[in-house]
Order: structure tokens, then C-alpha cells, then sequence
């Protein structure tokens, strides 16, 4: 009589390898590079992901300067650094890891849960190095190419002007302002399952709608709307005589 062993079941894949698109091979990798050293040293000692921080720093590094030598042949060598600067930082590797709900992944301590650690920009920022890190480790740089494309390629090619990244909603605000004396206005809907939630912004202004645009987040989608109405009323701008400026009714 000849016996059958059940096979093993593969487990899925977690939240986090869904909303990257990306599935690990080592198990072991995934959880060491969202492991912070509060909670390592909770445990008695753990490896932390800041070596893989480290590796993933020079990753990101790398693919970003090759899209941006790639995307701005015109460029001297001086605005692309600031470009690069502008793009590689705390705050906005911070941004792309609430974007991607980074936050509910990180293994952390007590201490730093208690004192809201997952939306700190410096574990978020650190942590997000790390997974890049894990990534070209466990699949190869052209893997973590691709994820971090999709998560940086939109700013590279719409929010960089002028060597800093162009924040639409400071810029909307400042243009309202100016223009109709009033402020924006956003409305928000959401869709699609918790893992991969997608977010619609419409803007108004003085109670018209002015632009909309969506993104994997509020403040991506708000953005999104801002660019769409900044550039409607530069538009507008330009269509008016010499010496005028504003929104036309």
C-alpha cells in the first residue's frame, strides 16, 4: 500500500508583497527588513534591517540617477544632483512609505509603538531603504528597479521643476488666494479592496471644479487634482491680455 504526503501549502503572499507586486522567496529577508532595532532588542537581539537599509540606500540611489540621466538628456550634471537630492530624502521616502501603508508592517517595539512609531518619517524612510534592499537581494536589481519606479518614476516625471519637488497644493492655495480670494477645496472617494485602495481627488475653486486626479493615497490623489488646476489656470493666464491675470468665470 503506498502512502501519499500531503504537500505542503505555500503560504500567500502578505499585504505588504501585494501592494509592491512582489513576492519574496526568502521569508527571512521580508521579515528582517521591516524588523527595527526596538523591537530586535525587545527580543533579545535580533538581526535589525539596518544593514539592509544601508544596501538599499545605494539602490535606490542608483535607479533614481539612472531615470533621471535617462528622462532629462539637457540636464548638467549640478541640477540633476539637486534633482536626485530633491527626490532621495526623509521626507520624501517618508511620503512614498505612507503611500504604500509601510507603516502597518514595521515590527516595532512597545517603546516606539506607544509613542507612534509607525508614522515617524525617519523609521518609515529608514525601513522603505530596507525593503529595497531586501528586494535586490532576494531578486536582483532589475526587480528592484521596477518597484522602485513605481513608486518614484510619477515624481521624477511630473513633481521636478527647477531641481526641488514641486508641491501642486502649496501652489493651488497660493494661486486661489491670489486670484478668487478663497481656498481649495477637495473632495475625496475612495475604491478598490484594502490592499490596494485607489483615491479620486476633485478640487473647487470659489465652487467650481477646477481638476481632479487620482493616486494609491489622499495626498497623492490631492496632488494629483492640484497639478491638473495649477496648470488650468496658468492656461488661463496666458490666454489673458498683457498686464492681467486670473481665473476667468
Amino acid at each position: 500500500m503506498r502512502l501519499f504526503r500531503r504537500r505542503a501549502t505555500k503560504p500567500g503572499p502578505t499585504p505588504l508583497e501585494q501592494r509592491l507586486h512582489v513576492r519574496f522567496r526568502s521569508r527571512e529577508l521580508l521579515t528582517l527588513c521591516l524588523t527595527h532595532r526596538s523591537f530586535a532588542y525587545e527580543q533579545g537581539g535580533l538581526p535589525t534591517n539596518e544593514r539592509l537599509e544601508f544596501l538599499g540606500d545605494a539602490v535606490l540611489g542608483i535607479v533614481v540617477t539612472d531615470a533621471l540621466y535617462a528622462n532629462f538628456p539637457d540636464l548638467a550634471e549640478g541640477d540633476l544632483a539637486k534633482m536626485r537630492a530633491a527626490l532621495v530624502n526623509m521626507t520624501v521616502l517618508a511620503d512614498v512609505a505612507k503611500e504604500i501603508d509601510l507603516g502597518t508592517d514595521v515590527l516595532l517595539g512597545r517603546g516606539e509603538e506607544m509613542t507612534g512609531g509607525r508614522d515617524k518619517p525617519s523609521i518609515l524612510s529608514d525601513t522603505l531603504e530596507a525593503v529595497f534592499g531586501a528586494i535586490y537581494l532576494d531578486m536582483g536589481i532589475d526587480a528592484a528597479s521596477r518597484v522602485i519606479l513605481q513608486l518614484f518614476l510619477p515624481r521624477i516625471l511630473g513633481r521636478v521643476e527647477g531641481g526641488t519637488v514641486q508641491d501642486y497644493k502649496t501652489s493651488l492655495q497660493e494661486m486661489a488666494a491670489a486670484r478668487m480670494g478663497s481656498l481649495p477645496e477637495y473632495r475625496i472617494v475612495e475604491s478598490g479592496p484594502d490592499h490596494a485602495k485607489r483615491f479620486r481627488a476633485t478640487v473647487r475653486l470659489a465652487g467650481r471644479e477646477f481638476g481632479s486626479g487620482e493616486g494609491r493615497s489622499k495626498k497623492e490623489a490631492e496632488q494629483a487634482a492640484a497639478h491638473v488646476a495649477v496648470e488650468r489656470l496658468r492656461a488661463d493666464d496666458a490666454d489673458l491680455p498683457p498686464g492681467r491675470t486670473g481665473a476667468r468665470g
